[in-house]
């Protein structure tokens, strides 16, 4: 029938001609679709409404309509230009300035997204919408008290929302308040008892208080309300392992992999719990799976060496403890237990190594008590098989990535550069690095004195062994001549390339210690600190999740961005920057610690000093692009990456494909 309807109206869009605008009816064609709007129908919607704005391009309201369907779609850049139009041909349109401001909020873009509700708000302080609207982006912004203003403002005049009084809580969550947000969560249940994201909010934070019998009525209450409601699941798992109940902890664990097969923190919990009833096999193949979905997670590989221990698979343990270790040379223990295991083998020399290693770095733990985020796999009380909540962050490493912009990986910032050790091959003849040449750099390496040293972006090409020989090598020299700052610095190199994080700081530190007017030292201090962090981000499970409805009529869902802290890396490109002001590889690099901190502008700005410093540097192009196309001026960060693409990153087409694609 639908069809039919539009047929009819493509028929006579068709038959009056551009010169019979006045026959035609225009409320029909906004009633028509309106009508397709409320059946879901976006895609006849769009098409409805594009005959209508054919014929009328002052039809602001149609703009609008057109970006409601084009947000339903997830063509959210179309939404934003749609809303933008409606603006121009009306300037006091409040709810565009709402819309758009939601959309632009979705897309990240925070600031912009705050300056439409100001203006909405100004336009009509009285209606509520959009202080809920408001209150949400500062939500997703980490503007926990503006937030919770706005969402009392809007409960003021909007008390039987329940979506408002969930959201507030999760702001009083955040600052630490769990009396106010316990509250706001029963106020949200009474307000709506159907709604299962309440119930659950309310369990995950009395499971936290170990009210587990409150917790476990939540969650049942949650999955009453609707039985495919992913999250409850989960959580009740993890309360019935808490509680001694491992077989319902299976059940519910098998409903959320029946929900999502791919979901490998299930799996990991999973293999948990059927490790501690002693199925091992099973918990075998779970691990497996979480292998194959997170290959880079040290906690996978350690998990799993136990397991096939006690299968009595010797040398398939010895193996997972080895990747462990590989992942990070700093787990002592994993060094423990792999000395055990080479015991029973009767390799009395490798368990015995392997044991001096685990008490050298508890031993260099004890002393960096202060620093546990870096030492935590140095710690022999740690555990690390407890379950980890569905907000754990299971994913192998995001270097590199903007993360909280996009998931599609292909959208990734080229890697930092910094002084490292590579064989030459062609492409480090004629590189990337474009025309620019400094003396500076040129007269630091000779002074250096290494045949393998280059300032690049590119991974060492060294075989592991020849590094960790390399290590030894300047270890053995450093016990010589233990204030020379260019021993040290190469050995901080070996170190940062063989994963020893911890130490390589150390390393660099010494070696700034006795140069510290030496910019280049710092730089590669920087990348080793970021290199550091990130690794260890890729295994923390210490940060919050938000999944919220943004407007409840409209359902916009916003998820959250993830940030790390990169201040230290950054401090030290700040005083390399001092240093030697010239160097367009620091704020390049200080530009992709700002963008993986979520500063998009700052990481522009420098781009833009990198660009300025060295025309021909490719990679600052293709990462400004990036970032201009996270920050929505996707026309200007298309031309960047067309700039990058001349200068030689292939890639740089893979997206400008895509995004030519999404042009409307």
């Amino acid at each position: 029938m639908r069809k039919c309807i539009t047929g009819v109206l493509l028929a006579i869009a068709l038959s009056i001609g551009i010169g019979s605008r006045a026959q035609y009816d225009k409320e029909y064609f906004y009633y028509v679709g309106r009508s397709f709007m409320i059946d879901n129908n976006f895609e006849d919607a769009i098409r409805t409404l594009n005959i209508l704005l054919r014929f009328d391009e002052e039809a602001y309201e149609g703009y609008f309509l057109r970006g409601i369907a084009k947000y339903n779609l997830d063509d959210l850049l179309g939404a934003e230009a749609d809303f933008t139009t409606a603006i121009e041909k009306n300037p006091v349109f409040t709810t565009a300035f709402t819309y758009r401001a939601i959309t632009r909020s979705r897309l990240g873009n925070y600031d912009d997204a705050l300056s439409d509700f100001a203006e909405a708000i100004e336009l009509r302080p009285d209606l509520p919408n959009a202080y809920y609207s408001r209150g949400v982006t500062r939500l997703l912004n980490q503007q926990f008290k503006e937030a919770i203003d706005d969402f009392d403002k809007f409960i003021r005049q909007e008390n039987k929302v329940s979506d408002a009084y969930l959201n507030r809580g999760v702001c009083y969550l955040y600052l630490k308040d769990t009396v106010q947000a316990y509250a706001d969560f029963e106020t949200a249940i009474r307000t709506n008892r159907e709604n299962p994201m309440s119930y659950n909010r309310r369990g995950e934070l009395e499971m936290k208080q170990q009210r587990y019998d409150e917790a476990e009525a939540d969650f049942n209450m949650a999955i009453r309300c609707d039985s495919n409601y992913l999250l409850s699941y989960f959580n009740r798992a993890i309360v019935y392992s808490y509680t001694n109940r491992p077989m319902q902890s299976l059940a519910d664990f098998d409903r959320v992999l029946q929900l999502d097969s791919t979901n490998s923190l299930t799996y990991f919990n999973r293999a948990i719990v059927r490790s501690q009833i002693g199925d091992f096999n099973r918990a075998l193949d779970d691990y497996d799976k979480v292998a194959y979905y997170s290959p880079e997670n040290v906690l996978v590989y350690y998990n799993r060496a136990g397991v096939h221990s006690e299968l009595g698979n010797i040398e398939s343990a010895i193996r997972d403890y080895t990747k462990a270790i590989e992942l990070y040379p700093d787990f002592a223990n994993a060094y423990l237990n792999r000395s055990r295991l080479r015991y029973l083998l009767r390799d009395e020399t490798g368990s015995r190594s392997d044991r001096d290693i685990a008490q050298r770095k508890i031993a260099e733990y004890k002393t960096r008590l202060s620093d546990s985020t870096y030492s935590i796999y140095a710690d022999t009380t740690h555990r690390f098989d407890r379950l980890l909540s569905f907000d754990a962050n299971l994913a192998g490493s995001n270097f590199g990535r903007i993360t909280s912009k996009s998931a599609d990986n292909r959208l990734a910032l080229l890697p930092l550069y910094r002084f490292t050790l590579r064989r030459p091959d062609s492409l480090q003849n004629i590189g990337l690095k474009g025309g620019y040449r400094s003396q500076r750099e040129i007269d630091f390496r000779s002074r250096i004195g290494n045949e393998y040293l280059i300032l690049t972006a590119r991974e060492s090409n060294l075989p592991a062994d020849s590094l960790v020989l390399l290590d030894k090598r300047y270890a053995r020299e450093l016990a010589a001549r233990p204030s020379s700052w260019e021993l040290l610095f190469q050995r901080g190199i070996t170190q940062t390339l063989i994963k020893q994080y911890t130490n390589a700081v150390s390393t660099f530190s010494a070696a700034i210690d006795q140069y510290p007017a030496n910019p280049f030292l710092y730089l590669n201090r920087s990348t080793t600190r970021a290199e550091m962090i990130d690794f260890i981000s890729s295994i923390d499970n210490s940060y919050q999740r938000i999944a919220i409805e943004s407007d409840p009529a409209k359902r916009l869902q916003n998820s959250s961005s993830r940030t790390y802290n990169y201040d230290e890396s950054i401090a030290d490109l700040n005083k390399a920057a001092k240093l030697f002001p010239d160097f367009p590889y620091t704020y390049y690099n200080r530009a992709n610690l700002m963008a993986l901190s979520g500063k998009l502008p700052e990481a522009y700005d420098d781009y833009t000093k990198a660009i300025e410093l060295d025309p021909s540097f490719a990679e600052a192009y293709y990462n400004r692009g990036l970032v201009q196309i996270f920050m929505k001026d996707t026309r200007k960060g298309c031309l960047d990456l067309s700039k990058a693409g001349e200068l030689g990153i292939k890639k740089a087409y893979e997206i400008l494909k895509q995004y030519t694609a999404m042009e409307p």
